[in-house]
């Protein structure tokens, strides 16, 4: 196929086929993200016929991380980020560190370094944007008191990732692995500037959204909303929330999901957050497919026969190890069992940063090539199941109120 071809025929051909493994498990009574999974399978390089370009799909998927966390800020305000702060910050951090833990700890059985174990671990710490808040969604429980803990949760997970990506190179040789050329100091002195220049920059981005995108953003989209215009209010939207998640990136080193959540939250606090959100919906419902079929695109069932003890070993710390340590934690934090069930199963699965961190971990010389498949088929087989953990916890538990 010609290479001019290939956007259109990857795009095509992904939706065809998660339309059709979507229509047939809504049948089967399973969630159609499965369909949508069993479809990258289908399309990716692992399984005979057509092959989509691999390349192209995770930047598609990006699109929809993008917009559905732009959507989630739309649903949150400052006051709510501060509200869940005292549970979602000591949290999270004490979740990635169990998680970590585990990690390090079984891969030292299969004989891995410490480094590698270090960044297996954390790939299987950080949950997946879009599967959580599908989840949420399914049950109305977005913003509800249990919902925004766990997306505060989330983007103190997120926080951390972006941290992570940031002083990994500076601390691989110390680790194990390999400097990537020039500029990634590994002294104690170099690597406390990197951490103080990285925090700096989130704080910069942070107030800038705080007290100038509070003023620009609203002003803005009233301006466009005075000229009449359904086509040019909904243009002005995607564009700030992919503008403002490029631009972040680029220039503060902040992850493109949560430059994108900021900016929701900014255009939340104006009149025009609910008009926002429903011209947002159809977008956000779209591009959130693609991500689900580029995960089955990098899954390589091979990985199921060939290392089966070790897949198993690694979904068992995604879904019952990092489940029970959010759980103790909730409930140590003095938060109820009903809570720590809707936390402890929405973090009971990994995708996108696991995937960019095991990247990174591979090229840094740290993480072996079976590690990445793990974790791949760890993300890939989490997914799948927390549909069912999900319903397991509605059946014994009432959907919790806005």
């Amino acid at each position: 196929m010609p290479h001019e071809n290939s956007l259109i025929a990857t795009i095509a051909v992904g939706l065809v086929f998660a339309f059709a493994g979507g229509f047939i498990v809504v049948h089967l009574h399973l969630p159609p993200l499965i369909g949508y999974l069993l479809a990258g399978i289908a399309v990716g390089p692992f399984t005979p016929g057509f092959v989509a370009d691999v390349k192209l799909a995770p930047q598609l998927a990006e699109i929809g991380v993008i917009l559905l966390m732009f959507g989630v800020g739309l649903h949150f305000s400052v006051r709510d980020l501060l509200a869940v702060r005292t549970i979602a910050l000591p949290g999270a951090v004490a979740q990635i560190t169990a998680a970590t833990a585990m990690g390090v700890a079984v891969t030292s059985l299969w004989g891995w370094s410490f480094g590698a174990g270090l960044v297996f671990g954390l790939a299987l710490s950080v949950a997946s944007t879009v599967v959580l808040l599908h989840a949420l969604e399914a049950r109305h429980s977005l913003e509800s008191d249990n919902g925004r803990i766990a997306v505060g949760w989330l983007i103190v997970e997120d926080l951390v990732m972006v941290l992570t990506l940031v002083l990994l190179p500076a601390l691989a040789k110390p680790l194990g692995g390999q400097v990537l050329g020039e500029g990634h100091g590994t002294a104690s002195g170099n690597l406390w500037i990197t951490l103080g220049l990285t925090m700096g920059k989130v704080i910069v981005f942070i107030i800038l959204m705080l007290f100038v995108g509070t003023r620009l953003f609203p002003w803005l989209l009233k301006r466009v909303e005075r000229t009449g215009s359904r086509e040019l209010f909904t243009l002005a939207i995607v564009t700030l929330a992919l503008g403002v998640a490029y631009g972040s990136a680029q220039l503060f080193g902040v992850s493109l999901a949560l430059g994108a959540f900021f900016a929701g939250v900014v255009i939340n606090e104006s009149d025009l957050g609910h008009r926002v959100a429903t011209n947002l919906r159809p977008l956000q419902d779209a591009f959130a497919v693609p991500f689900f079929v580029a995960v089955g695109m990098l899954f390589d069932p091979g990985i199921l026969l060939r290392q089966p003890i070790q897949v198993l070993t690694v979904l068992g710390i995604i879904v019952i190890g990092k489940s029970l340590a959010a759980f103790g934690i909730v409930r140590a934090l003095r938060h109820p069992a009903d809570t720590a069930l809707t936390v402890s199963t929405a973090l009971a699965q990994i995708g996108e940063f696991s995937f960019i961190l095991a990247g990174l971990g591979i090229s840094l010389g740290l993480l072996p090539p079976e590690g990445q498949n793990l974790i791949l088929a760890g993300a890939m087989l989490s997914i799948m199941v927390n549909p069912f953990l999900f319903h397991i916890i509605t059946r014994r538990q009432p959907v919790q109120a806005a």
